[in-house]
């Protein structure tokens, strides 16, 4: 593709969110950056949702992943779905019936102040975090196909991916970005959709044919490409109940505990809608990782039938396949596709960051509205530079370790840092207790990841041959959850509605 398409195509593509921001965001107040009015249709909500669950890291990771792993991967989802359920017929009906702007304000009402600045904390560590990785790679992709040849430096890049986002949510907040997810997503889904069509037209076979042709290549560990079931090695990273049980408490964590998906939920009119919002959403997410798992299946079976020689990093796969072999069509959906679920994930964090932190740190409901709008604003500029500074450091990372997987790093860390909320949450809901001292509510928080990192890297010697995968999550949650009920005493004073 030429420099000048790519640049058309991008600059069409960020006046359309600028123009739909300037549109959802005139009269709006601090209530409607955070909750949008509570005025938001369920199934926008829904359809947006998708943009910002996938990221940038499900559209170039996880079809890259097949040529090692097949479709593995897909017993993750299937565990995404019963943790869906958990999230709407549990977590949701406590936040409606709490009337909560921020998810961790159950904290204090059932555990006490300690407990919910904790809580608070780690869900602005875990997005922050995440949410930058997650933006770096649309970074990487953007500084080798389109500015590196300009000569532009890495840094400016990543300064105008962070600019761009600021600008289109820095006044409409949440109401704004379920418009431009729902946006975004469009993209997401048609670039995935357009390029596996693309792609088996160019292998002269139909869907069917695709499949076959898929399940009869190989993986570089030698099984099929459609391989998604692993029940023959409990000690494999990818075994099956490790991958679904992971990908269960993944998605209890990452978006039942999470600030900046369930914000979207708490913006629909009642419990109902939003109950509606995460069914639809979940078969929506279901069928759309199986399209990018049998688009990436279809990458390599194309590259190997055309002797195309692949990149060293997975990751960069299907932006090299799309931008140099598959014509004009499929390059422009895919910067589409790349760039729409990158910021979708994205625009939604940063708001949820300034909420969360505005909510619970800076004791924003008691201020004015002309104060909140200065915080809003400073708060705002204040993340949006922390992820430019986790980008680049990413970047240097990733330079010194070319051979990571962002989306195992993701994962990975999501283990660590989003265990103490589920060990938090689980001790509020199910239990009548309360803790005895509450100082060690954040240093249990803080000990307990540490020794499963110890865990982790010491396991060849502590549990043999069998290697830790996503139900580390499981175990960090599990451990912090037995540490506070050590230390907690019984108490009548607990209010039954908070449960």
């Amino acid at each position: 593709m030429s420099q000048v398409l790519i640049i058309t195509v991008l600059a069409s593509y960020f006046g359309a969110l600028i123009l739909i921001s300037y549109i959802t965001s005139k009269n709006a107040s601090s209530e409607t950056f955070f909750t949008g009015d509570r005025q938001s249709p369920w199934y926008l909500v829904a359809f947006g949702m998708i943009g910002a669950s996938l990221s940038g890291v499900t559209f170039i990771s996880v079809p890259g992943k097949v040529v090692n792993d097949g479709m593995a991967y897909f017993q993750v989802v299937m565990g995404y779905v019963l943790g869906y359920i958990v999230i709407a017929q549990l977590l949701m009906p406590i936040y409606y019936r709490l009337n909560l702007t921020s998810i961790y304000e159950f904290l204090e009402k059932r555990l006490g102040l300690v407990s919910y600045k904790t809580g608070a904390a780690f869900f602005i560590l875990s997005r922050t975090l995440g949410s930058a990785i997650r933006l770096y790679l649309a970074t990487v992709v953007l500084q080798l196909f389109l500015f590196d040849d300009l000569g532009v430096p890495y840094w400016l890049t990543a300064c105008i991916t962070i600019l761009l986002i600021w600008v289109y949510t820095f006044k409409g907040g949440i109401k704004t970005i379920v418009y431009t997810d729902t946006f975004q997503t469009f993209f997401l889904i048609s670039a995935v959709v357009i390029c596996t069509v693309i792609v088996a037209n160019a292998l002269n076979v139909d869907l069917l044919g695709l499949w076959d042709s898929i399940s009869e290549t190989k993986t570089t560990q030698g099984n099929s490409m459609t391989r998604i079931f692993v029940f023959d090695d409990p000690n494999a990273k990818n075994y099956f109940w490790k991958h679904f049980f992971g990908g269960m408490f993944l998605t209890i964590a990452m978006t039942g505990l999470d600030q900046d998906l369930m914000q979207k939920n708490l913006t629909c009119k009642n419990i109902n809608d939003a109950k509606k919002n995460m069914y639809s959403f979940t078969g929506v997410l279901l069928v759309t990782n199986l399209l990018f798992l049998i688009l990436g299946g279809a990458l390599y079976v194309y590259a190997f039938s055309e002797g195309i020689p692949l990149p060293t990093k997975t990751d960069h796969t299907f932006p090299t396949l799309a931008l140099n072999h598959f014509g004009t069509i499929a390059g422009i959906f895919f910067l589409l596709g790349i760039t729409a679920s990158s910021y979708a994930s994205a625009d939604s964090a940063l708001a949820a960051l300034t909420t969360g932190f505005c909510i619970d740190f800076l004791n924003f409901k008691k201020k004015g509205e002309t104060e909140k709008r200065k915080l809003m604003l400073f708060v705002h500029i204040g993340f949006s530079i922390l992820f430019l500074l986790i980008i680049l450091a990413t970047n240097w990372y990733i330079s010194q370790n070319p051979k990571t997987d962002i989306i195992d790093i993701i994962l990975t860390l999501a283990s660590y840092t989003y265990g103490p909320l589920i060990g938090l949450f689980a001790f509020g809901i199910f239990t009548k207790r309360i803790i005895r001292f509450n100082w060690l509510v954040p240093l249990i928080c803080i000990i307990i990841p540490f020794l499963c990192y110890l865990l982790d890297k010491n396991s060849n010697w502590i549990v043999g041959q069998y290697k830790f995968g996503y139900e580390m999550l499981i175990i960090n949650g599990g451990m912090t959850f037995l540490c506070l009920y050590l230390f907690s005493v019984k108490s009548k004073t607990v209010a039954h509605a908070t449960y």
